[in-house]
């Protein structure tokens, strides 16, 4: 297949966004310009024995297949590859960059960075606070840079938008020494998709961003809820790790962290068994046993007493941040729904405004279930605070952060 319709948007500067999970690569080539994904793809199950699935997506044409990738060093050579055969070309594309998502940068990295050896062992350094994402997210750096060695790597972190929260909202009250020995802090997580969200909404409001106070909630499998005062994120519900805050997909949220002690003592768990509790069989999935909320609706709709419950343990938590972040605001221009639920899922944005009219705040039914691809204003006209449901892209955000921070 020709790339050459594509060759003139090698000129206005192509970059590479790699996202390397522990047993997936995920992959788009962005005109950050014009923010189009030029192509994208998956390639996952690596190194689990059986074949890996392997996706690839160029000019509405998707090319699959299933074939055995040992380590993320085959699943990129396999991707380079379908480039090259597939298109478009990445040697005609104009790739100037390489932007990698890394989970977390700790208190070190509060933007996008240039990668190289002294950045890669920070990122190694910093794993103790992401086990199960920073080590995955540096094997990536470290098989693209072999790789594919004529470009810079930028590396653009989870936490870095949320650098700008106040001492306030980032220190737990916990023994000061522990917690600076430790590194035992609030984070925040999903920043990327906070900040383009924030971002685009004004934008598509034709507003400021600096006179804008949002809140805006990432509800996907993770989920985290943040508020943005003038392009600022002053507070957010995720802390050390994305366990912490809202109800999610598999993952319990707040907790009372006597919970653990209780659990070790009684129970005889060990700290994996309640990891493992808390992060993969709670949430959704430890109500329902899924995650997915097109099951847990037909679920509620047949009658079942425990997805109503999920359904409504979600919802009420999601209120409970939306009143504190409006009174840490004191003031909200726009609430902005994002990610997988929060864009597709019209009876969770219903449930979760309904009620809070004396806040300023209301849907409209029919833009509710109309909203869908764009960004679209789902409040009636008469709100002092405007609803929106607005897509996320943090492929692009990673694309633009990388092309800024290589100047």
């Amino acid at each position: 297949m020709s790339a050459g319709p594509h060759t003139a948007f090698g000129a206005h500067d192509a970059v590479l966004v790699l996202n390397s999970g522990s047993s997936s690569l995920k992959y788009q080539l962005v005109n950050p310009s014009g923010g189009e994904a030029v192509a994208s793809g998956i390639v996952e199950r690596i190194g689990e024995g059986s074949s890996s699935d392997i996706r690839h997506t160029f000019a509405g044409n998707t090319t699959s297949r299933a074939e055995p990738v040992a380590d993320h060093g085959e699943a990129l050579r396999a991707v380079l590859g379908l480039f090259d055969e597939v298109g478009p070309r990445l040697a005609e594309a104009g790739v100037v960059a390489v932007g990698h998502r890394v989970v977390h940068g700790g208190t070190r990295f509060s933007r996008p960075t240039v990668v190289d050896d002294d950045v890669e062992h920070a990122i190694d350094s910093l794993a103790p606070l992401a086990p199960l994402h920073n080590p995955a997210n540096l094997r990536g750096i470290e098989v693209a840079r072999e790789l594919l060695p004529d470009v810079p790597h930028v590396a653009v972190f989870d936490t870095a938008f949320f650098h700008t929260l106040p001492e306030a909202a980032a220190t737990y009250a916990i023994d000061a020494d522990v917690a600076q020995r430790h590194g035992i802090r609030r984070y925040g997580f999903h920043g990327t998709s906070h900040q383009y969200v924030s971002g685009k909404v004004a934008r598509t409001l034709g507003r400021r961003l600096e006179e804008l106070n949002q809140i805006v909630l990432h509800l996907g499998n993770g989920a985290s809820a943040s508020a943005v005062r003038g392009g600022v994120a002053v507070e957010t519900s995720m802390g050390l790790t994305p366990l912490e805050g809202l109800v999610m997909g598999t993952r319990s949220g707040d907790v009372d962290p006597a919970v653990v002690f209780h659990l070790a003592r009684n129970a005889g768990m060990s700290i994996d068994d309640v990891d493992d509790l808390l992060n993969r069989r709670s949430g959704i999935k430890g109500f329902t046993g899924q995650n997915d909320f097109r099951e847990l609706h037909r679920m509620v709709a047949a009658g079942d007493p425990a997805a109503a419950l999920a359904l409504d343990v979600y919802v009420h938590r999601l209120k409970k941040y939306i009143g504190a972040y409006h009174a840490v605001l004191g003031r909200v221009d726009v609430v902005a729904f994002t990610a997988g639920v929060g864009e597709n899922d019209a009876a969770v944005r219903a449930r979760v405004i309904a009620g809070l009219e004396p806040l300023g705040l209301a849907v409209d039914d029919e833009r509710n279930a109309r909203a869908a691809g764009q960004p679209t204003v789902i409040s009636p006209d008469w709100t002092s605070t405007i609803v929106m449901v607005v897509p996320t892209n943090e492929e692009l955000a990673i694309a633009r952060q990388a092309l800024a921070a290589i100047g």
